[in-house]
């Protein structure tokens, strides 16, 4: 019997491995996606035709003759948020194969695991679809004054893409930052995890302000829940990178 022990430790190790390899190689391509995304906003903020970032939504740099690069970024952005998914069931997986991640077991016996990341990945899922279906129907530019405007099918279509996105994103990293507490998954990002979520929390309530009372700057609302979001996946992912 003390001879098995050390070929379990080391059956454990291995199970482990692929899973815990699989899901830094996915941080890193979330770490880029961010980086990339970012990098896009602020460049097209300087090209034509030049919309304020503190006035107008971001959305609208998806209009104009450059539109099709922000078209692409949403749907990197889209991307980014699938990896992410796939980056905490790795790190899911492999804590509950070494015993560290005291949750009962879910239903779904290819998705080990904790109950709290299930609801955050399903919301997360959707953010990321949310924000490829802004590719695909491009939003309506609003007149001076007016914070959004949808008299059409496909502006609808946006606007009602662009809230959901944002209120999924925001609930599933509040539940993810609770699960990344409860669960003591990630300890690196535990910190930085919950400033951005105030701050897109911030952001949203911000945001719903600037659609009833302060319109002028709704740009400004929009891309504080975006620093809020895209740094909480960051900082997450960058937590999963440096998991031992």
């Amino acid at each position: 019997m003390t001879e098995s022990r050390p070929h379990s430790a080391a059956g454990a190790h291995d199970h482990r491995g692929p899973a815990a390899g699989s899901g830094r190689v996915l941080a890193l391509i979330v770490m880029i996606g961010v980086a990339v995304y970012v990098a896009v906003d602020v460049v097209l903020q300087f090209l034509p035709p030049h919309y304020s970032p503190i006035s107008e939504a971001e959305s609208n740099l998806a209009a104009g003759p450059f539109g099709w690069i922000m078209n692409l970024n949403f749907l990197g952005r889209a991307v980014t948020s699938f990896a992410l998914v796939g980056a905490l069931v790795s790190v899911a997986g492999a804590a509950r194969s070494s015993g560290r991640l005291p949750v009962p077991s879910l239903p779904v016996p290819s998705l080990p695991v904790p109950r709290l990341l299930v609801p955050g990945l399903a919301l997360l899922t959707l953010g990321g679809v949310c924000s490829a279906v802004l590719t695909f129907f491009p939003t309506e530019i609003a007149p001076a004054g007016q914070s959004v405007v949808a008299t059409s099918v496909v502006g609808t279509v946006h606007l009602l893409s662009a809230i959901i996105g944002f209120s999924a994103a925001l609930l599933a990293i509040v539940l993810l930052t609770v699960w990344i507490f409860r669960s003591g998954c990630l300890p690196a990002a535990r910190r930085s995890a919950l400033a951005f979520t105030v701050v897109a929390a911030a952001g949203l309530v911000f945001l719903g302000l600037t659609l009833t009372v302060v319109p002028a700057l709704l740009g400004l609302a929009e891309r504080l829940c975006l620093v809020g979001i895209l740094g909480w996946t960051f900082s997450v992912a960058r937590g999963i990178r440096r998991r031992r």
